[in-house]
């Protein structure tokens, strides 16, 4: 695939010219019934042989626009990793070629790439598959360590300890059974079941329903536990979080899911602007980059009500 001509900024930087579905086409992922490959290729996993957990050594691709990528974002913070693991993120807007480094998101510091797909191709020659964020990338190696988001936050909750600064343990080891069970349901009924709800039919009525019960079940929970297994951010707030966010200014912005809105659950939207005024999360959202235009953002600063923020 044509990578169009790259733009040169001053100091040598390359950027991607800008997106073009009418020239390049629209992007799709077109998969064969009988590939057995999954949808996300890469799953290397920090902490084995041939990934070792190296301070400098990995870099993350992001998307400001992206929950699944924002989780990686907030994890990393959260564990005080900005210093061991580096960080830039891809252009909001995508064609045929996906993601791509603009001039307003900034460059790829790592290997000069001008597409993300570029990544991709140096890992697997002919990729034909889906080019996603998050992507963890060896630099030693010159290849993608993953792009299964699952395992990349867990990875970074983990594998650098001794370097970690945050004093957060966002998957702490007694925990992990509530976790793991509780993360199987946030992804079925909220981080995947609301652009199921959006829909129409029988599958979409049966989505509906379940999110609002999972919302209301939420809110109860929280009514007795500051964060949803205590009194610490651990990787279910996180997953539940970017989902929250984005609730009522993308998912729910048009009433597709139904009348009841984030803002209409009080101890939830208390919760998550618990969460959206501490740093790590905060400092990760771009409303800009996901709001669905003339959506009015509710009001994430206002007093929360749950506690001092968290250190």
């Amino acid at each position: 695939m044509t990578a169009g001509t790259p733009l040169t900024a001053p100091g040598g930087v390359r950027f991607a010219d800008a997106a073009d579905v009418d020239r390049y086409g629209a992007y799709r992922v077109t998969r064969d019934p009988g590939d057995p490959r999954p949808l996300y290729r890469f799953a290397g996993r920090i902490g084995t042989d041939a990934f070792p957990a190296e301070p400098g050594r990995y870099h993350l691709y992001s998307g400001w626009f992206c929950p699944w990528a924002q989780r990686t974002v907030i994890v990393r913070a959260l564990k005080g990793l900005e210093g061991v693991v580096s960080l830039s993120y891809v252009d909001h807007v995508r064609d045929a070629r996906g993601w791509a480094f603009r001039e307003e998101t900034g460059p790829d510091p790592v290997e000069g790439f001008t597409l993300l797909r570029e990544a991709y191709e140096a890992t697997e020659p002919g990729f034909d598959g889906h080019v996603s964020v998050p992507t963890l990338w060896d630099r030693v190696g010159r290849r993608i360590v993953s792009n299964t988001f699952g395992d990349i936050t867990l990875d970074l909750a983990t594998a650098f300890e001794p370097w970690a600064t945050g004093g957060v343990d966002t998957y702490p080891q007694a925990l992990r059974p509530a976790i793991d069970a509780l993360n199987e349901r946030l992804l079925v009924d909220v981080n995947q079941g609301v652009s199921v709800a959006a829909g129409t039919g029988p599958q979409a009525d049966a989505a509906r329903e379940r999110l609002d019960a999972t919302l209301t079940e939420l809110d109860d929970r929280l009514r007795g536990s500051r964060y949803l297994h205590g009194d610490t951010v651990t990787e279910s707030d996180v997953r539940l979080w970017v989902t929250l966010v984005r609730l009522d200014v993308l998912y729910n912005a048009t009433g597709a899911i139904g009348p009841r809105r984030l803002t209409d659950l009080p101890v939830l939207w208390a919760y998550a602007r618990d969460l959206y005024q501490q740093p790590a999360f905060g400092d990760s959202t771009d409303f800009a980059t996901f709001a669905r235009p003339g959506v009015p953002v509710p009001g994430w600063d206002a007093p929360h009500g749950r506690g001092s923020s968290h250190e």
